[in-house]
């Protein structure tokens, strides 16, 4: 029961961290291109490779519990794949292949830089 409560309390805090950095990069930046599920993704990819790294190479031991309120909760509602995949579905409908295309490279291949880059910043601190 435990692990469930702080799944749910951490994805409360994505859902509204991501809502809230969505609404204020559309504040400043605008709305002509996904740029706020963008931004959240590779932020997300980010946290994760870098939690990821310090738990997997044993660098600092991450209790269970913040394990599972960090990755499945927080960043679990944090990141928007599915808000990323229907945005590019939108932008193909509309014949806004070029968009699209800069959605999914950005998306996919900023995700890996930003988990490799979570990575190297985690081995870097711990040694």
């Amino acid at each position: 029961m435990r692990a469930f409560l702080l799944v749910g309390l951490g994805g409360w805090v994505g859902a509204f961290a991501r809502y809230t950095m969505d609404r204020w990069v559309i504040h400043w930046i605008g709305s002509q291109f996904p740029y706020g599920t963008l931004l959240i993704n590779l932020i997300g990819c980010l946290i994760l490779g870098f939690l990821g790294t310090l738990a997997r190479d044993r660098l600092v031991a991450i209790p269970a519990e913040v394990w599972l309120l960090a990755s499945y909760g927080f960043l679990g509602a944090f990141t928007t794949f599915s808000t990323f995949s229907f945005e590019t579905l939108r932008m193909l409908e509309d014949a806004r292949f070029l968009a699209a295309l800069a959605n999914l490279l950005g998306s996919v291949l900023g995700g890996l830089l930003a988990c490799y880059l979570g990575a190297v910043i985690a081995r870097s601190l711990a040694g």
